[in-house]
């Protein structure tokens, strides 16, 4: 059993309902005289979406077995996603709705972690930060150095998202697969 002191982003448990769900965020609050609680937001690891709830302190929870196996994605199958087991070789099609908002930055030949829970592959997890190339975005007035000013750019996946006006075509970039948001430029060495 597990209780609220030990949560940590990723931690995944049985909740209260018989759900396994995987913590995205969590908070301890307490205000003056009002009773301590924990605030987090779960994903279901079955469904994908997202709940918000509190707990006490005291609230204990069913610890769930995971394994992680390494995966490199290949390509898609009609409406499947094929990946290759990296120990063994033996590729798994995982259905592409199940991966949801990770498909928009999925590219061929990335190395991605299997979830595993009692034996059964539930889900693919892909790194926290991808690489990905710049394929289309307006280009950057000159002087135009604002802070915090973004424009819209398409990725080589042809996922769209935010970045800074100083980001050109073939760029390549870091991006967050969690949030879809832009991270940093990466340099390449000379």
């Amino acid at each position: 059993m597990i209780n609220t002191t030990q949560f940590h982003d990723g931690l995944i448990f049985e909740d209260e309902n018989g759900q396994i769900v995987e913590i995205v965020e969590f908070q301890h609050h307490r205000k003056s005289q009002a009773r301590a609680v924990v605030r987090v937001k779960l994903r279901n690891i079955h469904t994908g979406s997202l709940i918000e709830t509190a707990y006490r302190p005291e609230d204990k929870f069913k610890e769930v077995e995971v394994e992680k196996r390494p995966f490199t994605y290949l390509y898609d199958e009609g409406d499947m996603a094929v990946f290759m087991n990296s120990e063994n070789y033996e590729q798994v099609s995982v259905p592409i709705e199940k991966l949801k908002d990770q498909k928009k930055y999925l590219k061929d030949n990335m190395e991605t972690t299997g979830i595993y829970i009692n034996g059964q592959l539930l889900n693919m997890e892909l790194p926290i930060k991808v690489p990905l190339v710049i394929a289309s975005t307006v280009p950057g007035v000159k002087g135009d150095t604002v802070a915090n000013m973004t424009k819209v750019a398409t990725l080589e996946t042809g996922a769209e998202i935010k970045v800074p006006l100083f980001i050109n075509e073939g760029d390549k970039i870091l991006v967050d697969t969690r949030t879809g948001t832009y991270v940093e430029r990466v340099v390449e060495p000379k």
